[in-house]
């Protein structure tokens, strides 16, 4: 059997469009999270929030053309990305799309004349456009063939759910290609979903800090492309990046710090993938007391080796990015394995005492580094591990 390898990968952060921006930031150990006045949802208490730069709004609006969704056009400019790293001018009509979000996008909410509250019911509509989505024509084209498009959702393990999926589809020779594409923007909903549960900070997100005191949400895109082996070479491609393992699974009821249902999540990943040990981790890592206690305890009853494991996040930096949070560590995963680098974790001052895993607060060089596993954890017990083999 083919391996399934990474051939692209785009993203849309709160530090501009592109992965280099990102990554640039990272290894500086920058955090772009702060209030935002013009964010106006009823529970937003001017918490520190990533925002992406108003210079990198999606795409330019066409005079008299519909008003692309800012989720869309954010998964459009990372996907645009991850096809030319690809080498791919377009997503292939035999291609496999995965979009990873909150649902479907719904069609447009037509305000009511009757009520006299039309500019109440066009908000409300402006609203529901950050909420769903990424739509499939707004982030592909309309070329897009209309049964090659799945949409999942699974809390904030979307964007690994959505990998394994594409995974398994390239294994059973559904397509040649496959697509995931996620997104998130800040609304007035998922802020109000994260506040009632009192899981944002006042401050900017500490992962992995023993003063850390909750999440910063933010707000981006990003893009996969996934293929075989095979298929990459054939095109002349790098296969260099292979998704080798993955375990996704969703234990109802369960909430993410269930340290049992991570730890036996990675241990199923690293199961699949035929690997006994891994380098190095970027972990989900909120920022929340209680979850990153759990995944903290997981790391280390997984780590192996004489050597502490290394793990680090990127939500100090750009925030949480809900759905699509999976995307941006994937991304930082890989670059780690290509660099040989792993980046610190932003905002994390004092880390948290452990014996097993180190908690880097500046860039470390792993230059042997090979595997390493990327950590999705959601609510309802939405648990997910990718592991990656750098060739």
């Amino acid at each position: 059997m083919s391996d399934i390898v990474i051939t692209g990968l785009g993203l849309v952060t709160p530090f501009g469009r592109g992965v280099r921006p990102y990554w640039n930031g990272l290894l500086e150990g920058r955090s772009v999270l702060a209030p935002a006045p013009d964010f106006g949802a009823p529970s937003y208490r001017g918490e520190p929030v990533g925002r992406v730069p108003r210079a990198d709004e999606a795409s330019p609006r066409t005079p008299g053309a519909a008003r692309t969704p800012r989720k869309s056009g954010y998964a459009r400019v990372a996907t645009a990305e991850a096809l030319r790293a690809a080498g791919l001018s377009a997503v292939p009509r035999d291609a496999l799309v995965v979009l990873a979000g909150q649902a479907p996008a719904c069609p447009a909410h037509q305000p009511s004349d009757a009520t006299g509250e039309a500019s109440q019911a066009g908000a409300v509509t402006a609203d529901l456009d950050e909420f769903f989505g990424p739509g499939p024509v707004e982030t592909m084209g309309p070329d897009l063939a209309r049964d090659r498009v799945v949409h999942l959702s699974h809390a904030c393990a979307t964007a690994a759910f959505a990998v394994d999926f594409a995974r398994a589809a390239l294994r059973a020779g559904l397509a040649p290609v496959a697509v995931v594409a996620g997104s998130s923007v800040l609304n007035r909903y998922e802020y109000a979903s994260m506040s009632v549960v009192r899981a944002v900070s006042p401050a900017a997100a500490r992962p992995f800090d023993v003063g850390r005191a909750g999440v910063s949400i933010g707000e981006g895109a990003g893009a996969v492309v996934l293929e075989t082996a095979r298929h990459a070479r054939a095109r002349g491609r790098a296969a260099d990046l292979v998704v080798a393992g993955a375990a996704c699974g969703v234990a109802g009821g369960k909430a993410a710090s269930d340290t049992g249902l991570i730890t036996a999540c990675m241990r199923d990943a690293l199961d699949d993938a035929a690997v006994d040990r891994v380098d190095l981790v970027h972990a989900h890592a909120t920022g929340t007391v209680q979850g990153d206690a759990a995944e903290l305890a997981a790391l280390e009853a997984v780590a192996g080796g004489r050597d502490p494991l290394p793990v680090s996040s990127h939500k100090g930096a750009i925030g949480h990015l809900l759905h699509a949070s999976g995307v941006p560590a994937l991304a930082a995963a890989a670059l780690s394995l290509r660099t040989g680098i792993v980046p610190p974790t932003p905002g994390l001052g004092t880390p948290e005492h452990t014996d097993r895993v180190l908690l880097p607060t500046a860039p470390l060089s792993v230059p042997t580094a090979r595997v390493a596993a990327v950590n999705s954890f959601g609510f309802g017990g939405n648990n997910a591990t990718l592991v990656l083999r750098h060739n």
